[in-house]
């Protein structure tokens, strides 16, 4: 099996400014699916998603073609940080 989350976190630690923020984690559901989720710097959101989308889009399609040689499936998703309570 591949390990989605450390081809995931290479690709994304070169394109931020702070690497050592990058968090990278790796679920896989019941029904096989495997879900990565990336987290970084609020500053460097804007360098992983990228204009319109395209940065993680590409970082979408790289880890699905090496799913597919693995015959599974993988989302990448960016989490936003969360607002404390009462702050908006």
């Amino acid at each position: 099996m591949p390990n989605y989350a450390a081809l995931v976190e290479w690709i994304v630690k070169g394109l931020v400014d702070l690497p050592d923020q990058v968090e990278v984690t790796e679920d896989r559901g019941s029904s096989g699916a495997v879900l990565v989720t990336i987290k970084v710097a609020d500053q460097d959101m804007g360098r992983v998603i990228g204009k319109k989308g395209s940065t993680i889009n590409a970082i979408r399609l790289i880890a699905k073609a090496a799913a597919v040689k693995a015959k599974e499936r993988v989302d990448v998703e960016v989490q936003e940080e969360e607002e404390p309570d009462g702050e908006r």
